[in-house]
């Protein structure tokens, strides 16, 4: 491990924890000698990182200490480019756009020494399966999401039998092959999960929903996790 990403990993570390560190204990995670730690712990005070303590007693930091932005390690930036990459391949045009110019914005923004991390990266996503076409633009149903704004859809099952909606969506789920719009439906009065591929038409309303996406979400996972998709 580099000493850059050592001390990025020592803030991460009292930053997780709800008391003192020791020296010990933080030479034993970061698998160095003692006397690299303290040295370590000297430069962070030095960049008036604000950590309290001394050897011997432990350290602990300000529970209000956030990292500037894009102090990233290795291991993290190359998570996010996996992540963005494989968004740029599954999801919608504007979300598949908007993961390309992150990874440009990575590039430009990290420091030098990372840069061939995101422009060199070992890690791609790689699939044979056939992904299926969206009947229509995802990025309305994530605007739908946001606002908490009700949507009508003409939506097709299986077998093309097309039925009108009032959904509340509050979830997409990106899988290989498909996404799902999850929502609570109007006409079924209970949860549903809609393929994107088989919407016939969808408009979202100025009406509102009442309660926020985090809270459906909260009840469709405490009952239907687990359980078949219905339409």
């Amino acid at each position: 491990m580099r000493r850059t990403e050592r001390l990025f990993q020592i803030i991460q570390i009292l930053r997780s924890k709800r008391r003192s560190v020791t020296g010990q204990e933080l030479a034993h995670e970061l698998e160095v000698s003692l006397r690299t730690l303290y040295r370590d712990i000297a430069e962070l005070m030095a960049q008036r990182v604000p950590i309290r303590g001394e050897a011997g007693t432990g350290y602990v930091i300000d529970s209000d200490y956030d990292m500037p932005p894009l102090m990233l390690t290795q291991d993290e930036l190359e998570a996010a480019v996996l992540g963005a990459a494989w968004v740029a391949q599954r999801g919608d045009a504007a979300l598949a756009r908007g993961a390309r110019d992150l990874i440009g914005k990575l590039t430009a923004a990290v420091p030098e020494h990372l840069r061939p991390v995101v422009l060199d990266a070992q890690l791609a996503p790689v699939s044979s399966h056939k992904r299926a076409i969206d009947a229509f633009d995802l990025a309305a149903v994530r605007g739908a999401i946001r606002e908490q704004r009700k949507m009508r859809i003409a939506y097709a099952d299986e077998n093309g039998r097309t039925s009108e909606r009032t959904i509340w969506p509050f979830m997409i789920g990106y899988f290989e092959t498909v996404r799902l719009v999850v929502a609570w439906c109007e006409l079924r009065e209970d949860f549903r999960h809609f393929r994107s591929d088989r919407f016939r038409d969808a408009e979202v309303l100025e009406t509102r929903y009442r309660q926020r996406p985090a809270q459906l979400r909260k009840r469709w996972e405490k009952e239907h996790t687990g359980r078949g998709s219905k339409a």
